[in-house]
């Protein structure tokens, strides 16, 4: 099955042998420890009962010792008592034998055993004391080893067991944690191929929970929604590049063939190459703007980024463009008169500045509103407010109405359907997206009448979010 490929379910595994190694590390020290506690209590039990006897031994002799080690050695569930003397020879106790050579050195033994009251083939083992008494006697005490060997075999049996459920629970857990995953990982997969097919619109299910596959399939669909707008636009501006361009490069055919069928003379020739340059002139701005574009939706551009004079700025491109507004009996106002300083690419905040002065020039006609007697001037401003720093151009022409704002910074988006204006409609998707690279915004607000279109940029120093 492929549940068992699946990382939860090697993940649930790699778990379940760490639980296991704890629970094997934790009841093996259990196990040590108690071992130990009852090793210590044997020995301060056999320790007592040595003294005692050596001190019977001292005070009263040999024949009392013999008394007391037959009274202890007769108490049911008493200890292992062995007295000899120096040949071997059994004076007192209940050990019926032990393993050879236990009594030839003094100190603590581990030994096998047989009391006295059982028969043949009956063992066991027991941790001793074996003391060296004055006259060669030997005394040998012990404590059956029975009751640590049957602990031990609790501990062990209830390891078995607990490692046998562990494995079951681990097993059916890691089945039904993989199974839950897999089948969300399964939708998941199952929409990603409906978008690989070509449907856009699919979005990774949410199951609610707020947990990581949650937020991963939420983040997904944040970039799905932002591929469809992508994609969206450039069918549009397919599509429109079909319509702005094909028509130019269509006048510039015939106008060559034109040329080629009708031209009598030099002159003649000049006149058709100089409006094919006009027109080539154009096609090459269009696609020049195209690439800035692209140039700063990409994030080309943040290397020469520096603080620059927004006032500055303003003042020059007005300075550009005062002569083409006269031409159409306009004029320009500018309102910049303090330092703005903000971190930017220069030529693209002057390029989107000039765009949007150009395009002010080009649909605002002259006439009221009236100021001083004359038309209303298209007006320049450079503003700080707060940490941003507005750089806005206003005209009294016709405006953007408020449902068209968000649509005409795309790409080759016009507003006059019968495009009897020059350009391409790549201004204000420009303007757009050198604002957006430099982590501001392009508004257009209602200028009462006319339009106002505002470059908000954060201000030199203050930390810029990463552009959408």
């Amino acid at each position: 099955m492929h549940v068992f490929r699946t990382t939860t379910f090697k993940l649930t595994l790699v778990y379940l042998a760490v639980f296991a190694i704890a629970v094997l590390f934790l009841l093996g020290y259990f196990a040590w420890n108690t071992n130990r506690l009852i090793t210590e209590q044997i020995q301060e039990t056999v320790d007592a009962e040595i003294t005692g006897l050596t001190e019977q031994y001292r005070l009263s002799g040999i024949r009392r010792l013999v008394l007391v080690i037959q009274g202890r050695a007769q108490r049911p569930g008493s200890n292992l008592y062995l007295l000899t003397t120096f040949t071997g020879e059994g004076l007192a106790g209940n050990v019926g034998s032990l393993t050879p050579g236990v009594l030839d050195r003094s100190g603590w033994v581990e030994t096998a055993y047989r009391r006295l009251d059982e028969g043949e083939g009956a063992e066991h083992r027991a941790l001793a004391r074996v003391e060296q008494l004055p006259g060669g006697f030997r005394l040998l005490v012990g404590r059956d080893l029975d009751e640590r060997e049957h602990l031990l075999d609790i501990v062990f049996s209830a390891l078995r067991w607990l490692i046998g459920l562990l494995v079951v629970l681990g097993l059916a857990g890691g089945l039904f944690v993989t199974g839950r995953v897999l089948r969300r990982v399964d939708a998941m997969t199952g929409t990603t191929q409906t978008i690989m097919a070509g449907d856009l619109g699919g979005r990774l299910p949410i199951a609610g929970t707020g947990d990581e596959i949650d937020r991963l399939a939420g983040n997904l669909n944040a970039m799905l929604d932002r591929i469809e707008v992508l994609m969206r636009g450039l069918k549009e501006v397919s599509d429109n590049i079909a319509h702005d361009l094909k028509t130019p490069l269509t006048r510039l055919r015939n106008r060559a063939e034109e040329a080629l069928r009708s031209a009598k003379s030099e002159a003649d020739y000049r006149e058709a190459l100089e409006a094919t340059i006009d027109e080539s002139d154009g096609l090459i701005r269009t696609f020049n703007a195209l690439l800035m574009i692209a140039r700063a939706e990409s994030g080309q551009g943040r290397e020469d980024m520096a603080d620059v004079d927004a006032a500055e700025i303003v003042r020059g491109v007005a300075d550009l463009y005062e002569p083409v507004a006269d031409d159409r009996g306009l004029g320009i106002a500018i309102d910049a008169p303090v330092p703005t300083t903000v971190r930017g690419n220069r030529e693209l905040i002057s390029q989107a500045l000039a765009n949007l002065v150009d395009n002010a020039i080009k649909y605002a006609e002259p006439g009221p509103p009236l100021v001083n007697g004359a038309p209303a001037p298209i007006e320049i401003t450079a503003r700080g407010e707060g940490d941003r720093i507005l750089l806005s151009v206003a005209d009294h022409g016709p405006g953007i109405p408020p449902a068209d704002r968000g649509r005409v910074v795309g790409r080759f988006v016009r507003l006059e359907r019968s495009r009897s204006q020059p350009g391409s409609g790549l201004g204000l998707s420009l303007a757009s997206a050198v604002a957006h690279l430099h982590g501001g915004e392009l508004r257009l607000e209602d200028n009462a009448p006319g339009l106002r279109a505002v470059i908000s940029l954060p201000r030199a120093g203050v930390q810029q979010s990463a552009p959408p």
